[in-house]
């Protein structure tokens, strides 16, 4: 199937690894020019030449901290820079620290809201206007299964997340007649140093092993197994395609079952 990406302009945040390297990934090789950021200039180049020798694609990669005015300029310059105007933004983010409401101060919260809810508000910010005027633009925003069922112990995780959805829900029908997309894809648990990284810590705060923890969340997932980046990936180069131009609006779940809700 093509998708209509070729020579179309990406952004993807949070893509030195996981599942912003797997949206990076796809892109890459649908023949989109695609823009990389990370905190970390190292692991990022690591990534954007691992990108470059795999798909044969066009991958920039500038280090910025994205929960800062600084940071979301600067990506969004070098991509304008290199490639011309953002036809297609992926909001993605790391997660912030896991922990019962005791456990977080205020500055805690306020740092999740600048890691999840202001790099997104943003970075679209920043790009959007220039969609709208082009009459096609793509914003997909990275949440998780988090916003539809809290997960234990991710109260911050569960509250901001689910304020990305709420932004994310409203401005899509601001701009839908704009001939732009705005849609969110929610994570189950997949096999990512994220997850690897809450495993270790339900361990220490349970007092059991990893692999027990890791076996108890594939015991709540249908499928019985995690999921795999690259499957995460082949659904968020669909929806920001020009096959899924009918689609805004929404929040779609790739978590192997792992929600219970009837939608």
């Amino acid at each position: 199937m093509d998708l209509g990406l070729k020579h179309r302009v990406a952004i993807v945040a949070a893509a030195s690894r996981g599942l912003g390297y797997a949206v990076a990934h796809e892109l890459a090789a649908e023949g989109a020019r695609v823009v990389i950021c990370a905190r970390s200039a190292e692991p990022l180049e690591a990534a954007r030449r691992e990108l470059v020798k795999a798909t044969n694609g066009d991958v920039r990669a500038i280090a910025a901290d994205l929960s800062t005015t600084a940071g979301i300029d600067a990506v969004a310059a070098e991509a304008e820079r290199a490639y011309g105007p953002v036809d297609i933004l992926v909001n993605n983010t790391g997660g912030p620290p896991s922990g019962p409401f005791e456990q977080h101060d205020w500055a805690a919260w306020q740092g999740a809201v600048d890691l999840l809810l202001r790099s997104s508000v943003e970075l679209t910010r920043r790009v959007l206007p220039g969609m709208r005027a082009r009459q096609w633009g793509r914003v997909l925003n990275v949440t998780s299964i988090a916003v539809k069922q809290p997960v234990d112990g991710l109260i911050l995780s569960n509250a901001i997340r689910a304020a990305v959805t709420g932004f994310a829900r409203t401005l899509a029908n601001e701009v839908a007649r704009d001939g732009v997309t705005v849609n969110s894809i929610m994570p189950g648990y997949t096999r990512t140093e994220r997850v690897e990284q809450l495993a270790r810590a339900t361990a220490a705060r349970d007092g059991v092993t990893e692999a027990e923890v890791l076996a108890r969340f594939e015991s709540q997932i249908p499928m019985r197994r995690l999921g795999e980046p690259r499957e995460f990936g082949a659904l968020a180069a669909f929806l920001v395609s020009e096959r899924a131009s009918y689609i805004t609006a929404q929040s779609f779940a790739v978590d192997g079952g792992w929600i219970r809700s009837l939608l």
